[in-house]
């Protein structure tokens, strides 16, 4: 994962991001490969989804597939411009993406106060267009909602969050909360990338400060 050597820390403005495409430029199943249950829409009633970057989305994905309440993940791109990306031009910096899990879970079950905390509590929300080792815009802590009690929760958390950070040495958080855009499926070899390389590399770390527990947004 080091395309850090190359990358520029600053994203493109839509000008200047790379072109992309009008059709995806590669094959998917569409099956995840631990629950063997579809990875594309529709998916159930009253399941929600949410996108979420934490740098590398191998180990991130790895972390909510394992989470009791969530259907399924995925591995894609999100919050930039260039449409149908692949993974080297992500790598690159021009398209303005992340890198992100979709999340589909079930708030009956993991409510979005506990999948939040859960997602700042186990990566370092601080550290700008980078995770550890992980240098680049694609590794930035992101948060891409669809529900507005995500955004509430979202806020909510953040501003907990910061304040305990702060208190243990830490810098502002970066997090980006935005509404989401489209999600750009990512190739086949990423999906599910730590279940079928269970030795492949994971850069997930979290702070070490556990993040509090604001009032339930409804």
């Amino acid at each position: 994962m080091a395309w850090f050597l190359r990358k520029s820390l600053h994203l493109p403005s839509p000008e200047e991001a790379l072109p992309g495409r009008a059709e995806r430029p590669f094959a998917l199943s569409g099956r995840h490969a631990v629950t063997e249950r579809s990875i594309f829409p529709p998916f159930p009633a009253g399941l929600r989804q949410i996108q979420l970057g934490m740098g590398c989305f191998w180990g991130a994905e790895r972390l909510f597939w394992q989470r009791p309440g969530v259907w399924v993940t995925a591995v894609g791109y999100a919050g930039g411009f260039t449409p149908n990306p692949t993974y080297e031009e992500v790598c690159t910096g021009l398209t303005g993406h992340a890198e992100v899990v979709l999340v589909v879970y079930d708030p009956g079950i993991l409510d979005e106060v506990a999948l939040l905390r859960l997602f700042f509590e186990s990566h370092d929300p601080t550290q700008g267009m980078r995770q550890g080792n992980d240098i680049g815009t694609q590794y930035r802590s992101a948060i891409y909602w669809t529900e507005e009690v995500q955004r509430r929760v979202a806020e909510n958390l953040r501003d907990a969050y910061a304040a305990a950070l702060a208190r243990a040495g830490f810098g502002p958080i970066t997090t980006e909360i935005r509404e989401a855009g489209p999600f750009w499926y990512a190739e086949e070899d990423h999906q599910q990338y730590l279940h079928k390389r269970p030795w492949g590399y994971c850069g997930l770390r979290g702070t070490g400060v556990r993040c509090p527990d604001p009032i339930r947004a409804a």
